[in-house]
């Protein structure tokens, strides 16, 4: 058989082995020494469609289903890898198409060789990304070599198809040096290490690409914007088992950024655009800014795309003009929505968008809502919702945004019935990736019947808050935390008292392996009302428990401070949440959890009432835009309205 691999060009910019034959057997010469360098490949995101519960509702399907051209060949794979290693089996079944459509038939026979033909080349990649340079691959079809066998030969149907893959020893790096480094960064522009390519090391492929990579953008942070890898020389000794990798550096022109330009808007006013990158000419040029940049631009909501590049080239004065190419979405939209439990009833609503007023991405969301169907037929037993925000983007800085809103509403509880209107004004800035804040002056007026008698509240006040979320997805979190400090200090005319009110929420997630199966989250709550009596308060700023977002089991706000059969709202609150949760498919996964929740008398809680436990288990429909969530939770410690169990439906998790 002839060898494969003695000489191969990884060059930048080209994603195919070169100089290779594929004659049989893939091997590489023992005892020679081999000279490689690395490609970097670089695909395409495939567009995926949106299912629930299986039906198809828009888009393509994430992995289409192919025609079968011609006769359909069925074959039946025997794939054997020398040696006992698990870990590397896994990768080598992985990274083979014949092995990952062995229950579906290949497009005829011809089919079934282009195939195995391309195996080869896919395999001795995932042998070269686990450090193994000498190895040895063999697919026969129907005894003979793929790589023999004439595109329009016959096979009986199923045929069978054998893969063994000798991995050979795995290599060390001799030497692992880069060429022309930059310096060392200031603050701000650092780059993380190029973990894996030292000395000693397993000598992997993807480890010099990354330090290749790596070792470019330390120039890029630096304002060199085109530094590139100008070559990797990786020598394999296979008497030694080990690699000599040098990565060799090209800086390029240092860069200043020139003008921003934008193409492609349509209602919106391009001026604005350019200036909400927050990208200034005659700045160094940073990638960071260059990505900051982009997260500005598609946080507005009203592009269906949108690309923030540099040119070509630097011009001669070192200035690297900027190019802003966006597509807009049509500017109007609504939708619909709904939720159900068995304790509060069913819930419906809707909203009408329009994400471009004036040509500034200025948004107008109307809304409404009403919820509590099926708990009564009466409509006087719902509660209703209705009003609009009004936001506008980048008023001073691109990070900040003005928002106003109004809002009616008609809320029935077991613990009061509130008709009223509010209203709040101000502002939300960003003040990194991960934290935020806002500050707003809101007020209304509200009439409350309860335990207390029929009473009216105007208020007026403040609230600010300040939150840091590293979550990796809000709507199904893995890894991350997410912490909110909010502070709303306000005065009630009518009675002529003035109060805090203080909320503090955490939330930590953690998964126990690399695909995020088992993952478990935790949420802690606590708040504080100082000073005024409860009589003097709206009981909409007093604190209550339960529900699908506090503790499940119990009714919604349905954990209070009791008189007897009277229940009204706390001066302090502490809800604590676990959650263990188990992807058991791709598609399905399950939880189990405890909820607790504590509602005090006083604001500093000296825990005379009872702790109110909830705990149960539920069922996970992964889709794209986050998880169905179906919980069926029981109360340990019912009161009045409590049911004996129930059940939750949404969409995303719990918390």
């Amino acid at each position: 058989m002839g060898p494969i691999g003695r000489v191969f060009d990884y060059s930048p910019g080209r994603n195919v082995l070169q100089h290779a034959r594929i004659t049989g057997l893939c091997r590489a010469r023992p005892f020679a020494r081999t000279v490689l360098a690395a490609s970097i490949a670089i695909a395409p995101l495939p567009a995926y469609g949106f299912e629930l519960f299986g039906l198809r509702l828009f888009g393509k399907d994430k992995q289409e289903t192919v025609d079968t051209i011609g006769t359909p060949q069925d074959f039946e794979v025997e794939f054997t890898v020398v040696g006992e290693n698990d870990e590397l089996s896994r990768e080598l079944k992985k990274a083979s198409t014949l092995w990952k459509d062995r229950d579906e038939p290949a497009s005829g026979a011809g089919g079934l060789i282009a195939k195995a033909r391309g195996d080869y080349r896919r395999i001795l990649n995932e042998l070269y990304a686990n450090a193994r340079y000498g190895g040895t691959i063999s697919i026969t079809i129907n005894g003979q070599q793929a790589s023999e066998i004439l595109p329009d030969s016959e096979f009986p149907n199923p045929v069978q198809v054998m893969v063994r893959i000798d991995p050979g020893p795995e290599f060390v790096f001799s030497t692992a040096r880069v060429e022309n480094e930059a310096p060392p960064a200031g603050p701000g522009d650092e780059v993380e290490v190029a973990d894996g390519f030292a000395r000693g090391l397993p000598a992997r492929s993807g480890a010099i690409i990354k330090a290749g990579r790596l070792a470019a953008e330390a120039w890029q942070q630096q304002g060199y914007a085109k530094a590139r890898v100008a070559e990797r020389r990786v020598v394999a000794a296979h008497d030694a088992d080990t690699i000599d990798a040098t990565i060799v550096l090209e800086p390029g022109r240092y860069a200043r950024l020139g003008g921003v330009s934008v193409r492609g808007t349509e209602r919106m006013n391009a001026r604005f655009v350019a200036r909400h990158t927050g990208l200034k000419p005659g700045e160094e040029y940073d990638p960071d800014d260059i990505e900051l940049a982009r997260e500005r631009i598609n946080r507005l909501g009203v592009f269906r795309s949108a690309r923030v590049e540099t040119a070509e080239e630097i011009g001669e004065d070192g200035i690297l003009p900027v190019n802003v190419i966006v597509q807009e979405r049509l500017p109007r939209r609504f939708g619909v929505g709904g939720s159900y439990s068995t304790v509060d009833g069913l819930g419906l609503e809707a909203y009408w968008l329009h994400r471009n007023l004036f040509g500034r991405a200025e948004s107008l969301r109307v809304e409404g809502k009403v919820s509590g169907i099926g708990e009564s037929i009466d409509p006087e037993d719902f509660t209703y919702r209705l009003g609009g925000t009004f936001t506008r983007p980048g008023i001073y800085l691109p990070e900040t945004d003005f928002v106003a809103s109004l809002y009616g509403e008609r809320e029935v509880l077991d613990a009061y019935t509130r008709t009223g209107v509010s209203g709040e004004v101000g502002v939300t800035h960003r003040f990194t990736p991960d934290l935020s804040g806002r500050l707003f002056a809101n007020g209304g007026w509200a009439r409350f019947e309860d335990d207390f008698g029929t009473r009216e509240f105007v208020t007026a006040g403040l609230l600010g808050a300040v939150t840091y979320d590293t979550r990796d997805n809000p709507a199904d979190a893995t890894e991350g935390i997410f912490a909110e400090v909010t502070l709303e200090p306000y005065y009630e005319f009518n009675y002529g008292n003035a109060a805090l009110r203080m909320i503090a929420e955490a939330r930590a997630y953690y998964s126990f392996d690399e695909e995020d199966r088992f993952v478990i989250a935790g949420r802690a709550k606590i708040g504080a009302l100082l000073d005024p009596p409860a009589l003097k308060t709206p009981p909409d700023k007093l604190f209550f428990a339960g529900g699908g977002g506090s503790v499940r089991g119990y009714a919604y706000r349905n954990i209070g401070v009791r008189d007897g059969e009277n229940l009204r709202g706390g001066h302090s609150l502490a809800e604590a949440s676990a959650e263990l949760r188990v992807r058991i498919t791709d598609t399905i996964g399950a939880v189990a959890f405890a909820d607790a929740g504590y509602v005090g008398a006083e604001a500093f809680p000296d825990f005379s009432e009872d702790l109110k436990v909830g705990v149960g288990a539920g069922l996970r429909y992964l889709t794209a835009l986050g998880p169905i969530r179906l919980d069926a939770a029981v109360p340990l410690d019912p009161e009045t309205d409590d049911p004996d169990f129930a059940f939750y439906v949404g969409i995303g998790q719990a918390f």
